[in-house]
């Protein structure tokens, strides 16, 4: 994949070999004769150097896989922090700060999650006009904020605040450009570095659980949630110290790119995602629920159920990352989708916490590629790499919608009759959205190769 815009504006140094003293008698000598580049630069935040030039990304190098670094500490505390969410649906699930329903209970997490990815849509396009370090500060503010204001609570309502819009509204400003920053230092290797990337949000995932839980029976739910503010500040604090924005169009770009909806395989690939998103978090919201309240483990035991969970998931971020740069990203969606759908449906024969474990091992591993991939897609699906933020915020803004309607609506389904919850239409509703998925993406997988097998794609 090489560079086709030729009226970019490189914004960092594109390899670590470069010789740092050279580079700055370049960007010296750019400087004094391009005044209106160094102040877009200034406008954009911290002076970063600008470095006219089309080159292709370096794969490679110190600042490269700093950016990785980065995005994995961003993917701790956006993914990360939405796959805790099941322990938070069982603990307010008891009662102790407040008396909801599942469904209600589940629209905290929604929230949250949408507008983690819903965000982008404003994200992409500022990210696109160069002011990434606004976005991290802005972002990690709200993050840190929301868990400060969630330690305070004391009712549904200011939950939502809190937790759903707040926290939410934060990791939104983060994530899509954790997402675009990547594929302009990696093209050859762009699958195993957004993999790495992203196996920060299952180390979220165990992280998170296990602070939660031995915590809140000693200091309380509010200094616990206050650990966890600051453990968000510490490791968001990478990305503000070595994020750098290498590419930008020198040409402000429109908010939305209506092209997009001539671009069938965009579309489709989008709307199958949105799917497989609204069956994902069947499992990822109620399967520590499920563990604890059917009586196939103690309490104590269904709350690991979520780390034993994002612990496999960590594999499934950066295994199928790494192949699929040999195979193709959209080659492994369909398959584990279907996987995914087997394992839900399976759910419905699950009794006892030997298979609990075994479901949430292998879902965990299988549905991370649904995390570390969709980005790694829409990239092979943008042909204009200068667009690639804003078309990502409208790709997530869009199967966002899969995510806010997945658990309410499981949450529905289940029902708040604790004698009879209806678990069986639970795990139908996630299998068959998922084998929804599945069908769109095989179908997508066709049309791109013709109909040919051996294909990367």
């Amino acid at each position: 994949m090489k560079a086709e815009n030729n009226d970019a504006v490189w914004v960092h140094p594109p390899a670590g070999d470069v010789d740092e003293e050279a580079q700055a008698d370049v960007v010296d000598k750019e400087e004094s004769g391009d005044t209106d580049a160094t102040l877009q630069t200034e406008a954009a935040g911290p002076q970063v150097p600008v470095v006219k030039s089309s080159g292709p990304p370096p794969n490679g190098g110190l600042w490269a896989w700093l950016q990785v670094v980065a995005a994995f500490s961003i993917f701790f505390n956006t993914w990360g922090v939405l796959n805790t969410f099941g322990i938070f649906q069982t603990y307010y699930e008891t009662g102790a700060l407040f008396s909801e329903t599942s469904s209600n209970i589940a629209w905290i997490g929604a929230i949250q999650a949408y507008c983690t990815v819903s965000l982008g849509l404003v994200a992409g396009p500022i990210y696109d006009r160069g002011h990434l370090s606004g976005l991290l500060i802005v972002g990690t503010f709200l993050v840190v904020f929301g868990f400060m204001m969630l330690s305070i609570c004391t009712a549904f309502w200011q939950v939502v605040l809190a937790q759903g819009f707040c926290v939410g509204i934060g990791a939104g400003m983060l994530f899509v450009p954790s997402l675009a920053l990547l594929p302009t230092y990696f093209s050859s290797r762009l699958g195993l570095a957004v993999g790495l990337a992203a196996s920060g949000s299952s180390l979220g995932g165990v992280v998170y659980p296990i602070v939660f839980y031995r915590l809140i029976g000693r200091i309380g739910f509010g200094w616990t949630v206050r650990v966890i503010a600051f453990i968000s500040l510490a490791t968001l604090l990478v990305p503000l110290s070595v994020a750098r924005q290498r590419v930008r169009p020198s040409q402000a770009r429109a908010l939305l790119d209506w092209t997009v909806l001539r671009d069938l395989p965009f579309l489709v690939f989008t709307f199958a995602t949105l799917l497989g998103f609204n069956g994902l978090y069947v499992m990822l919201f109620y399967l520590s629920y499920y563990a604890g309240e059917s009586g196939s483990t103690s309490a104590e035991m269904a709350f690991y159920i979520v780390p034993i969970l994002n612990a496999a998931s960590m594999f499934g971020r950066t295994i199928p990352n790494y192949v699929s740069d040999k195979t193709g990203p959209i080659n492994l969606f369909g398959p584990a989708a279907i996987v995914c759908s087997v394992l839900t449906f399976c759910m419905i024969a699950v009794k006892d916490l030997a298979g609990v474990v075994v479901v949430a091992i292998l879902f965990g591993f299988f549905s991370g590629v649904f995390i570390a991939l969709p980005g790694v897609c829409f990239v092979h699906l943008t042909a204009d790499k200068s667009k690639l933020g804003t078309r990502m915020g409208i790709a997530f803004a869009t199967l966002g919608f899969g995510v806010l309607t997945g658990g309410p609506g499981t949450g529905a389904i289940i029902g708040s009759d604790d004698t009879d919850l209806h678990w069986t239409s639970a795990w139908v509703f996630g299998g068959c959205t998922m084998a929804g998925s599945a069908v769109m993406l095989i179908a997508l997988r066709l049309y791109l190769t013709k109909g040919k097998l051996a294909v990367k794609i």
